[in-house]
């Protein structure tokens, strides 16, 4: 790693290492501690563990400020800021564990917290109540889905040139011919390759590490989630359990979760998740354990869980924007509204929080306040999407259908034709632009509107449909009923996929936990 000046940063903007190691205050290396980097100049986290003889690397760093910590057992490092360049020689970053740490105020909250329910068992899908619409349902349950890909906003960092990640990897390649039997070059090339998303080509890597130090546990853990990420779950739970059998550890129980919703078992899987939180409330570990109660139909639970969640991290715009799935899952609209909209002042430039917001909006029997000025703000901020102008255009109709505006109309027409423009393939714009204009008696013109939106998404049912009703009003009979026909066989396929999805995604039965009588 090494030290400069903002100057010689600009100077040499390409990619750094960091070198470290850990010790006890006597000065003794310590195995297996979490070392972790952050970004103070722009979001990121990164987190590692240290080698038997206590070294740990970050590779492939784009130059920055950082700030850098460990813990383990209690005790934790002070924390070390950095100025991170390569313009000059590389040295060792000491960190000591001369702190004990005190109980944090999220590790509080779980115990003031503990949940009043237990997941006991999963049944198939057989009704699922709580909605007054099967449209309505359809959209929670894709919400729920997506709110699994939701991305913490730390998460991302700044990407490496090509250039600059060539280089790396033709230095790591060379380390290795040079030295084929050392785990340090076989570690350093396959932990690259992991967070390159070439988990492929890290696997061999990582694991001729393992066979050469079996006892590394940072190894064993990488080597675990590229055996994940590359499909062979079996492979990745025997070296997590293996772990587990030596170190109690939440990052070992959330990556089990993982693997066990992966293998088709998600009654183990929100098990680990909570113990996960458990032993370390944070916020990725509320976010999945919620996620995966919301996934599997839990709904007030994961709500419970959300809430505590965003309580312990009020910055954390997806625990916000999970928040609002699952009280819209719970027919909550406005509390669900006032979440996502939260999430997106949070973050205003993440589409998530609008693109949740946009579907809650239109699925809501009336118009939610909060929620139209933020699809205005996302319009603003992002014009050139065909998403924003079209969530906005169906906001402002929803409105304008309460209060008459005809100016509202003008304006829906223009955001959705925007739309289109941008995007030729928004089927769900031209059938919005198509139902303006047969409300505006405008029939030709809805006509020829369907059948772009048709064009765009032949198996969007609905334009059929409505295509089949102006047809039938212009009479036209045999074209009605041909795209009555094509609804119909749309629909029946539609409904066969909801019906097989929810019948693979099982409900949680859940056992509500009484609460002790309080003293008199």
């Amino acid at each position: 790693m090494t030290l400069s000046t903002p100057a010689a940063i600009a100077q040499q903007p390409s990619l750094v290492t960091l070198h470290g190691s850990v010790l006890t205050a006597t000065g003794t290396p310590v195995e297996d501690a979490l070392v972790t980097l952050e970004r103070t100049d722009a979001p990121g986290v990164v987190k590692t563990r240290t080698s038997a003889t206590g070294l740990f690397s970050f590779l492939a760093l784009p130059p920055g400020n950082y700030r850098i910590t460990s813990e383990k057992s209690g005790f934790r490092s002070r924390p070390v800021s950095i100025l991170a360049s390569s313009s000059t020689s590389p040295q060792l970053v000491p960190l000591v564990l001369d702190i004990a740490s005190p109980p944090s105020s999220t590790q509080a909250m779980e115990f003031a917290d503990n949940p009043n329910f237990t997941v006991a068992g999963v049944t198939d899908w057989t009704a699922v109540g709580g909605h007054g619409s099967d449209s309505t349902l359809r959209t929670s349950e894709d919400l729920a889905r997506e709110t699994l890909a939701l991305k913490p906003q730390a998460a991302s960092q700044t990407p490496a040139s090509t250039r600059q990640a060539d280089e790396l990897e033709t230095k790591l390649r060379r380390a290795l011919a040079g030295a084929p039997g050392s785990f340090a070059a076989n570690h350093q090339l396959g932990d690259f390759y992991l967070h390159a998303a070439r988990q492929r080509e890290s696997v061999p890597l990582l694991l001729a590490a393992y066979q050469i130090e079996p006892a590394d546990r940072g190894n064993e853990y990488d080597l675990a989630r590229a055996y994940q990420e590359t499909g062979n779950a079996s492979q990745a739970r025997d070296h997590l359990q293996k772990l587990l059998a030596t170190r109690d550890e939440a990052d070992l129980h959330r990556l089990l979760g993982e693997l066990d919703e992966q293998m088709g078992d998600p009654l183990a899987a929100v098990h680990e998740d909570e113990q996960a939180v458990r032993l370390d409330p944070n916020e990725q570990n509320y976010f999945e354990w919620g996620s995966e109660l919301l996934l599997h139909r839990a709904v007030w639970q994961a709500a419970e869980v959300f809430k505590n969640g965003a309580k312990a991290y009020p910055g954390s715009a997806r625990m916000l924007a999970a928040l609002g799935a699952a009280l819209f899952a719970g027919d909550l609209y406005e509390d669900a509204s006032a979440n996502l909209c939260a999430a997106s002042d949070l973050n205003p430039a993440d589409p998530e929080p609008y693109t949740f917001m946009g579907r809650i909006e239109m699925a809501s029997p009336k118009p939610l306040a909060c929620v139209e000025p933020r699809l205005a703000r996302f319009v603003h901020q992002q014009p050139s999407s065909s998403t924003a102008n079209y969530l906005y255009a169906m906001a402002l109709w929803k409105r304008q259908q309460q209060t008459a505006d005809p100016n509202a109309l003008h304006q829906v027409e223009s955001l959705l034709t925007r739309a289109v423009t941008i995007d030729t393939k928004c089927a769900d714009a031209y059938l919005q632009l198509g139902i303006l204009s047969w409300e505006q008696h405008h029939p030709e013109e809805a006509v020829r509107y369907y059948k772009q939106a048709i064009a765009a998404d032949p198996q969007l049912g609905e334009a059929h449909y409505r295509l089949g009703t102006a047809y039938d009003r212009m009479g036209a009979p045999e074209k009605a009923r041909q795209e009555f026909q094509l609804h119909d066989e749309i629909e029946a396929l539609r409904a066969a996929k909801v019906e097989r999805q929810r019948r693979e995604v099982k409900q949680f039965l859940v056992v509500l936990q009484q609460k002790p009588p309080s003293a008199r």
